[in-house]
């Protein structure tokens, strides 16, 4: 983002000061649309540097739309500032706001304000806070005030590894320029901000773009560009034919959950190899679905007539069941592996090796570590992802409030849509159902898993307009709905 400020000024008929000008004004119109009440207070503490410089900006932008009671605590911890903080000082002492100066932290004691800006520091910084800028985001914290912050929370990294005692400002709100922060999708950074929110301030799009990356962020247009509509003369044999291996005796809603997210995604067929047990559930539910029981002796005849093989849901670990997870991925067959499947694996580290090239693997946190080892942090989980996925040439789901989705190719993309509306069983059920349906129509394993990933948070979203809690059986029903509205833009 450096680069691309640069790039911007050095390019386009702008000095550094007017985008400087510009980040303030598209902070202040976000701002506003939380906080209209012109009457209340606002504290604004700025920095010396280019953050600081934007919070002075702010300031008088604030005032020019109609807050009255604004006052400005310039921290004066070092000798250096930017050029661009001086002119925005100058402008400020041109103006009627009050200003004080914040030598050492004690000096905030007498900070009282409705809400709070935070514009200390950018987003720069790869260490923890020390000394008076530690002592100065405490005594902030314990004001227990609503507090946005400029582009980043002062005392949070914005990529890469995030310290277990998080000692920077802790933000109802963060306000970021033209693209969020990698470690905003990790969640450790619940405690340093609430909420975030992206605003545009015309950095050159184009240079952005060809810059080298890891991350991706998926988005709308993304998926718009892979779905396909159903063309004339296709039949239920064009579209594919999923098995889902899921369920047990007590299990048997993950199987039914599975197969109906298949259905819905639109599986030209659908088997479910279940126990004999569930034949009823299964016939009563869902009628479209075909059966294939499964008992301990169960194998697969002929796998490879099925498009694709999903495999863990609800399925248990018994030993039958290992041996049938073994004898598909010994049939060199491309599966979406999930939940309990998953489990197998972990106990038997051997087959992880075997697993054939695009084989799509969904683990939440738990499953992911007992596959490739314990971590204490999401960014190092993460790195762990886009390595296996790399090596063993196959795609990995980490799913989280964002999911990871971690290609063979080194990418890795960050899947936004889903809410905690959706913090209820069954939805990995739902998951793997979705991927299968996209799988069993020819979608790639990638396009199948953006897809999925993308459809089944974006059915959760609408949903919880209107529901607290959001069911999976509900997401399922909804899927193709979702397909509909994508696909008709």
């Amino acid at each position: 983002m450096r680069s691309a400020d640069q790039f911007t000024i050095a390019n386009k008929p702008i000095a550094s000061i007017d985008l400087m000008e510009k980040a303030a004004r598209t902070f202040v119109q976000c701002f506003l649309r939380d906080e209209f009440d012109t009457n209340k207070s606002v504290a604004i503490c700025c920095g010396k540097g280019n953050n600081g410089g934007d919070g002075l900006a702010i300031a008088h932008l604030l005032i020019a739309n109609g807050y009255e009671n604004i006052k400005v605590y310039i921290i004066n911890f070092g000798k250096k500032q930017s050029d661009d903080f001086a002119i925005n000082l100058q402008r400020i002492e041109e103006t009627r706001c009050k200003k004080t100066i914040i030598n050492q932290a004690s000096d905030l004691k007498n900070l009282k304000a409705d809400l709070i800006i935070d514009a200390i520091l950018g987003s720069g910084l790869n260490k923890p806070l020390s000394g008076e800028f530690e002592a100065l985001v405490l005594a902030i914290n314990k004001l227990n005030k609503k507090v946005y912050a400029v582009d980043v929370p002062t005392g949070f990294f914005a990529e890469g590894k995030l310290p277990r005692d998080y000692n920077g400002i802790k933000a109802y709100k963060t306000i970021c320029f033209q693209r969020p922060k990698i470690n905003f999708f990790f969640p450790e950074s619940a405690i340093a901000t609430e909420k975030y929110e992206v605003v545009d301030i015309d950095l050159d799009e184009a240079f952005i773009q060809k810059q080298e990356a890891d991350f991706y962020l998926v988005e709308e247009s993304d998926i718009e560009k892979i779905l396909q509509p159903r063309k004339l003369f296709s039949h239920k044999g064009t579209y594919g034919h999923a098995l889902i291996i899921a369920g047990s005796t007590n299990t048997m809603g993950a199987a039914l959950l599975s197969s109906m997210a298949c259905l819905h995604t639109g599986a030209g067929l659908t088997t479910a190899c279940i126990p004999q047990s569930g034949l009823i559930g299964l016939n009563t539910n869902l009628p479209e679905v075909m059966a294939l029981p499964r008992d301990e002796y169960t194998r697969v005849e002929n796998p490879k007539k099925y498009q694709v093989i999903a495999i863990g849901p609800g399925l248990g670990t018994e030993p039958e069941n290992e041996k049938l997870l073994e004898s598909l991925i010994m049939a060199n067959q491309a599966m979406i592996i999930d939940a309990d499947a998953l489990n197998i694996l972990g106990e038997k580290p051997d087959l992880i090796d075997k697993l054939v090239a695009n084989t799509i693997i969904t683990p939440h946190m738990k499953e992911f570590d007992r596959l490739f080892g314990e971590h204490d942090n999401w960014w190092d989980r993460v790195q762990t992802a886009a390595e296996q996925a790399r090596k063993l040439k196959i795609v990995i789901v980490l799913k989280n409030q964002y999911t990871f989705i971690c290609l063979p190719t080194s990418k890795i993309l960050i899947n936004p849509s889903g809410n905690p509306a959706m913090a209820q069983g069954g939805m990995g059920d739902i998951l793997t159902g979705i991927i299968a349906g996209f799988v069993a129509q020819k979608y790639t394993a990638t396009d199948a898993a953006i897809l999925a990933c993308y459809i089944h948070g974006k059915a959760g979203d609408h949903l919880a307009h209107e529901h607290f809690v959001v069911t999976a059986s509900q997401v399922a029903a909804r899927v193709s709905k979702e397909i509909k509205a994508l696909i008709s833009k």
